[in-house]
């Protein structure tokens, strides 16, 4: 702990972990240019591991410019955009890279959309250029004509694994009816073909810092999808904030695991672009499987852990985590939506490490927030604003006030991590960016000591016999019932109960058996009678998005399908 000069102004950076200062001194850096740096410093270090196959930064520096020199054989210009439609593999790293030092701006897209969603976000950001693993080709073919690609970059899972494993898993993949097998004819490329036939030179393109680098599209609670233009600085700096902050960092000598989602903008910051700039090894996982997890983490021993509470509960619930060792793990950041004590409990049982509660999004490249990762923490916040970041609570009627502490209102942040704006969107750029203010649509506020408490999405708040009430309230309850696994609530129109009724979805743990009934006395004694769900629904799993974050909107959409309501705009 520390004081400052601005003490009275920023009550948080008195909690800041020694060697973490207010300010930052950021360089005049590209993403591309990160990278050649790290590739300087450590060529011969592994960049990647894949199943085996290692990756060093010198060969990642190489190929990434490789893509680069292939996109402009295919026609791309600065400014294009190139939809990246990639889980975890070697390929999303080094076309992620390669599209930026095109001059080419990313366009991050989830590897599960289904092909409405695709071709909504193809359309609004007028990709040009599509780069996807080939298994996903019955989604994207439906779409390729509708919306002016002109160019498809396929690649294999196969392409950068190490025999026999590249040998095996067509095998595998045709036994799971996983196998897609697409003929390589314009507008459709081969990514191996095309990067064998590339130079490996730094291209000859101007980018700059305050150049576009991607579109992070968010649907939030709406589901109306919003590119967020992140803009090479604003990438960079979160990066640089990220290495700051995780003080137990080495460079050169850290592992990463790298589950989390590359095209997430989380993921994407906290392990891809944090990893590339300390040089750190990542271990690439296309999808999180518990075992899968666990084995890597034995075998490579992986230092710093990103991830979510899905993945974090879903290794506390595993019934052989005990046999092995996680000790490796130094830190990890939990984000992407709450962490409950008693997950962060337990696996810090297990690893001996220490996991703390984060907070960010995409509109800001996207962490803003976390708990000091050795000093001070308090469990159930979002901890403390990050270096060269303002946040403050402001009233929700007007959105301009701010209100004194411990009061509830709208949480609104400043940054450089802080986007341009919203793609082609100029009137909600100016609602989210109102009065030079990040305006977040959580319900939040702070203590006397500035750490923050997320309570809610605005939008998410359940109105019920004239009070609110908010979900994380009543799932932290329900999350510390014994035989519970997974929980969420929404609220649901109903004339009974002044405005709406809360339901509760509920996923058992194994070999648990509970009734409703049951559920809702255990709630009668830790809640007020209104907060108390008024109905409750067992399922064997919840919705859920690629990163692991509950659609509450899904579930909230399903029960008024049932009551025939139209869906809220």
């Amino acid at each position: 702990m520390k004081s400052t000069v601005n003490q009275q102004v920023h009550p948080w950076t008195q909690f800041y972990e020694e060697g973490v200062p207010e300010h930052l001194a950021y360089p005049d850096l590209t993403l591309g240019g990160v990278l050649s740096e790290t590739a300087l410093k450590f060529p011969d270090h592994p960049a990647l591991v894949f199943y085996g196959k290692k990756i060093t930064y010198g060969s990642l520096d190489r190929l990434a410019n490789r893509f680069a020199h292939a996109l402009a054989g295919l026609g791309v210009t600065k400014g294009d955009r190139v939809a990246l439609m990639l889980p975890n593999i070697p390929q999303m790293v080094i076309a992620y890279y390669g599209t930026l030092r095109a001059g080419a701006v990313g366009v991050a897209t989830n590897p599960l959309y289904h092909s409405h969603e695709l071709e909504v976000q193809l359309r609004d950001s007028g990709a040009s250029v599509l780069v996807a693993v080939d298994m996903f080709y019955p989604v994207i073919a439906p779409v390729l004509a509708k919306v002016g690609l002109r160019h498809l970059i396929l690649c294999g899972i196969k392409d950068y694994l190490p025999f026999p494993l590249n040998l095996l898993y067509p095998i595998k993949a045709r036994l799971e009816h996983q196998w897609v097998s697409v003929k390589r004819l314009p507008p459709i490329s081969d990514f191996l073909e095309l990067m064998d036939r590339a130079p490996d030179t730094r291209p000859d393109v101007d980018v700059a810092p305050g150049d576009t680098a991607i579109l992070q599209y968010t649907g939030g609670t709406t589901g109306i999808p919003k590119g967020a233009i992140l803009t090479h600085r604003n990438l960079v700096v979160n990066a640089f904030q990220c290495r700051t902050w995780l003080t137990v960092r080495n460079e050169g000598e850290e592992r990463i695991l790298a589950v989390i989602p590359f095209f997430h903008v989380y993921g994407m910051t906290t392990a891809m672009n944090l990893g590339i700039l300390i040089g750190a090894e990542l271990i690439l996982l296309p999808k999180f499987h518990t075992k899968e997890v666990l084995n890597a983490i034995q075998k490579h021993r992986p230092t710093i852990f990103p991830g979510i509470q899905a993945m974090y509960l879903a290794i506390g619930n595993y019934v052989k985590t005990h046999t092995y060792d996680l000790t490796s793990i130094k830190a990890a950041i939990s984000g992407a939506g709450p962490l409950m004590k008693e997950v962060q409990d337990r696996f810090e049982h297990l690893t001996k490490s220490r996991i703390v509660e984060g907070y960010g999004l995409s509109e800001a490249s996207p962490v803003t927030h976390a708990n000091p990762i050795f000093g001070r923490r308090k469990s159930g916040t979002i901890g403390l604003p990050w270096p060269d970041t303002e946040a403050r609570i402001v009233d929700l009627e007007t959105g301009t006030r701010e209100l004194p502490v411990g009061e509830t209102g709208e949480l609104v942040v400043q940054g450089p991590q802080v986007m341009k704006g919203y793609w082609n969107k100029p009137e909600e750029t100016a609602q989210a960016l109102r009065g030079g203010w990040l305006h977040t649509g959580d319900i939040a506020k702070r203590d006397e000591e500035g750490y923050f408490m997320i309570v809610d999405r605005i939008k998410d708040m359940i109105k019920t016999v004239g009070e609110n009430v908010y979900p994380r309230e009543v799932e932290e309850v329900l999350f510390s019932h014994p035989k519970v696994k997974d929980a969420v609530v929404v609220g649901l129109p109903h004339e009974e109960y002044m405005g709406e009724k809360i339901k509760a979805f509920i996923v058992l743990k194994e070999g648990q058996t509970a009734t409703a009934e049951e559920i809702i006395d255990f709630c009668k004694t830790e809640l007020s009678k209104f907060k108390v769900p008024k109905e409750i629904e067992f399922r064997d799993q919840l919705p859920k998005t690629l990163v692991g974050k509950v659609l509450r909107r899904v579930l909230r959409d399903e029960e008024r399908n049932k009551l025939g309501i139209k869906e809220q705009i």
